[in-house]
């Protein structure tokens, strides 16, 4: 996989790939970052924070990041640059560094995209409820021109975002993708539990299936087979 250096900023909100998120710039590093990516036609690279990291070493910025572009961008009503970015695929970074201003850019090298081989009626009712929070959050629906709602990646990739879930167990999930079939992971979401139209909270559901995804040891293959 290619290796290229591209400026880096690190957020507590969370952008995968094919995801759109609309942001504010004010700091003059991001505004300079911003306007050198869209005159050379090239993105930068949306970072998790990590709460427990040294900035000062650099450790504030997760590993795993997506490559994004601005794809519209405007100036607001109280002067700031507004833009809208798309997500296009996850990317390792490595070999951080600080220029002057306090734009820091890292070594990304692009990962191999993950594949889920699951139908898209077997990802109810988690495509449903998507659907109901994008009707109840016109801000969040306006990004998208059209929503996947019948690709499973999509969907996932979507509520992974939106789980409030820290920054470390998501990048704990990313770092498994090429130690098992991601195929296997989709089963743990499938499991019976899921097909129960009576859990009042779908959302505390999902949280519980992905701190189960997080605590899980995939090197103990019987513990996913379990619960298939």
């Amino acid at each position: 996989m290619s290796v290229e250096r591209f400026p880096l900023f690190p957020l507590s909100a969370h952008l995968l790939p094919e995801g759109r998120m609309a942001l504010r710039i004010f700091e003059p590093r991001y505004v300079r970052m911003v306007k050198q990516a869209c005159a050379e036609n090239k993105g930068f690279v949306m970072c998790m924070l990590n709460a427990n990291g040294d900035k000062n070493l650099n450790e504030h910025i997760h590993k795993i990041g997506t490559y994004a572009q601005v794809v519209d961008f405007d100036m607001l009503d109280d002067g700031l640059l507004g833009i809208k970015v798309a997500g296009s695929h996850l990317v390792e970074v490595s070999s951080i560094e600080v220029e002057k201003d306090g734009l820091r850019t890292g070594s990304c090298k692009v990962l191999e995209p993950w594949q889920c081989d699951l139908a898209p009626q077997q990802i109810a009712p988690m495509d449903e409820r998507l659907k109901e929070i994008f009707g109840n959050y016109e801000e969040l629906a306006s990004l998208y021109e059209s929503p996947k709602f019948d690709c499973p990646n999509w969907v996932l990739n979507r509520w992974l975002e939106l789980l409030p879930v820290d920054g470390s167990q998501k990048q704990h999930f990313f770092s498994h993708f090429k130690q098992f079939q991601l195929k296997m992971r989709c089963k743990v979401l499938n499991f019976p539990v899921f097909s129960c139209h009576k859990t009042g909270n779908l959302l505390k559901l999902l949280l519980a299936i992905f701190c189960f995804i997080f605590t899980l040891n995939f090197e103990d293959q019987s513990n996913i087979q379990h619960f298939t």
